[in-house]
């Protein structure tokens, strides 16, 4: 006699879903440069974003990445001023809803709010650019709550190349390394999403504490740039860290990926470029109108988990839904309240409900956990780096 399955939201009500990357803050800036009353998420949002308080409620979210993204095309001082606006944003966020959210620092804090019921809202900061070069920068955001980095996103910077760019460092340059460093005396998390292969294997390298990423997925099931290959993945095994498996279309569907390459290359001849969004999307949504974009499936998303369970082991394992930074998800995952679809689907697959809790937060609680153990031994070992991108590039610093 076989016994019935628990039910995912029991589960999920049970242990924190920790999603690793969402974009509303963006969403807000973008809409209604931030002003809540016009983008009220406490009222049903479904007709502007795919996030609003009741469908994360709905979702069994219990902890939250927001993202704190800027664009790569803006550099320096400017990229630094919009990523603290961003900063803001969550914190005001926060603040104006008690009764949905709590910020959290460290692992202890996220369950301790999400034993209040509430979210635990944390930060990560979307691709290096961020930080103007700037160690010091680096560490203020951390002191206002970020918790991890992207070290790209869809451009090189300076000193580490993207997945969506032409190389330039081949990986990290010397200074990409002391951000590295400089990430994990901190106790900032080093996540590999948006980066090049390259720059995946010398950071997973460099790394002295385990690494994430905050919503990739396999390259071995979906040939995108944006997907961790095998050998990667079972580096990540080693590093003891995590891979948060997302639910973007054109980096789960072959299809979809192959869709979009062909929308970049027709950018591109149409002297765009297809790195930078704001000239992307808009084009993007055009050139579909006579190119229908494939749709991506639930299947499609769950391949990759089994894939990533198989390569890495599921103690390796997180979930990166990315939702609000991408305009369209496969069939069935439409919006933040779709994660118990996605639990029901590996339940059927045979998932114990130990996999379960692991791959919603278990594991990315244990990766914050033993980085902050390797953040508070490096503070004993060695003091703030004073390096600069120009002492150790051997350039004049660059945004």
């Amino acid at each position: 006699m076989t016994s019935t399955p628990t039910p995912v939201t029991d589960i999920l009500r049970d242990s924190p879903l920790i999603d690793g990357h969402n974009d509303l803050p963006w969403a807000a800036r973008q809409q209604v440069g931030y002003d809540f009353d016009r983008l009220d998420i406490a009222t049903n949002t479904s007709d502007r974003t795919h996030t609003d308080v009741a469908r994360l409620r709905a979702g069994c979210v219990g902890g939250q990445f927001w993202s704190v993204y800027v664009p790569a095309q803006l550099e320096g001082d400017s990229a630094v001023s919009a990523t603290l606006e961003q900063i803001d944003a969550v914190h005001q966020m926060v603040g104006r809803y008690p009764d949905a959210f709590g910020i959290a620092r460290t692992a202890d804090e996220v369950e301790a709010v999400f034993g209040t019921g509430r979210i635990a809202s944390l930060m990560g900061a979307e691709g290096g650019h961020s930080i103007g070069c700037s160690l010091a920068t680096l560490r203020m955001m951390y002191v206002l709550g970020v918790r991890y980095m992207t070290l790209t996103h869809n451009d090189n910077v300076p000193w580490a190349d993207s997945a969506t760019d032409e190389p330039v460092h081949d990986g990290l340059s010397a200074f990409g390394v002391e951000v590295v460093r400089e990430m994990n005396r901190t106790g900032m998390l080093v996540d590999l999403s948006h980066v090049s292969a390259d720059t995946m294997r010398d950071a997973l390298k460099a790394s002295e504490a385990p690494v994430i990423f905050s919503h990739s997925s396999s390259r071995a099931v979906c040939d995108s740039p944006r997907n961790a290959p095998d050998d990667v993945l079972e580096s990540l095994r080693d590093n003891d860290g995590v891979i948060m498996a997302t639910f973007v279309p054109d980096f789960v569907s072959q299809a979809c990926a192959d869709w979009r390459q062909a929308a970049k290359d027709a950018a591109a001849a149409a002297g765009l470029s297809p790195t930078d969004l704001s000239q992307f999307v808009p084009f993007a949504q055009q050139w579909k109108a006579e190119h229908p974009r494939p749709r991506a499936t639930l299947d499609d998303v769950v391949a990759h988990f089994e894939h990533i369970r198989e390569v890495a082991g599921v103690d390796h394992l997180g979930v990166g839904g990315d939702y609000d930074g991408t305009d369209e998800f496969p069939d069935g995952l439409a919006d933040v309240s779709s994660y118990p679809t996605v639990f029901a689907a590996l339940q059927d697959k045979g998932w114990s409900d130990d996999d379960l809790r692991k791959v919603a937060g278990g594991n990315v609680l244990r990766v914050m956990r033993d980085a902050e153990a390797k953040a508070r031994e490096l503070q004993e070992t060695r003091g703030p780096s004073l390096a600069t991108y120009a002492q150790l590039d051997g350039e004049a610093t660059a945004g």
